[in-house]
């Protein structure tokens, strides 16, 4: 096995350890950071969270760079992401840090670019490309993700709820880049239309 697959497995196997450190409310206390008081097990998770989604980007780049794309790596990179991050969201809900319509949101729109993105293989062989909205959302997903997790300590002396509003910028970008994947692919469903 190669070392972006090696990465993509990590990150897989991260996902429980997040899970546990998230469902069964270990009682490790919680930590002060500028007069928020953060639960140790989510300043955990969201370490957890950080280290899998750097192995996100660097399984990727290694791939492309060093020429080690594998169908494994195709399949499961981007099945690892999307279970990384709907496991968080899905937490953040419980937490009481997100609203569950957004979360819902974020998780019909990724459904259905995954659909999409098995649409275009099969009919053209071509891997959809992620557009820069869509890198945007990639990047506000995780971020707010984060900020949410660890209870917006970085902001926490101005008074600013960045991982809530990163959560919406990541929403308005969910909505924008999974309708612009939709306009831009339409011809995949042109058999639908026709008589």
């Amino acid at each position: 096995m190669n070392l972006p697959n090696k990465l993509t497995v990590f990150r897989i196997i991260l996902i429980p350890v997040f899970i546990i450190l998230l469902a069964f409310n270990i009682p490790a206390g919680s930590v002060d950071v500028l007069g928020t008081g953060i639960p140790v097990a989510q300043i955990i998770a969201a370490i957890i969270f950080i280290v899998a989604s750097l192995t996100d980007l660097l399984d990727g780049k290694i791939a492309r760079k060093n020429h080690l794309v594998t169908n494994f790596g195709k399949f499961a990179d981007p099945l690892a992401d999307k279970m990384l991050v709907m496991t968080a969201f899905i937490f953040l809900v419980e937490l009481g840090k997100a609203p569950a319509w957004v979360v819902a949101i974020i998780v019909c729109r990724e459904l259905a670019v995954t659909g999409l993105r098995l649409l275009i293989v099969e009919q053209d062989g071509q891997v959809l490309a992620a557009a820069m909205p869509g890198k945007i959302k990639t990047t506000t997903q995780m971020l707010s993700i984060i900020f949410l997790l660890l209870n917006d300590i970085f902001f926490a002396a101005i008074n600013v709820p960045a991982g809530t509003i990163l959560l919406y910028i990541c929403l308005f970008f969910t909505i924008y880049s999974g309708a612009d994947y939709f306009i831009q692919n339409k011809a995949i469903f042109s058999d639908t239309f026709e008589k």
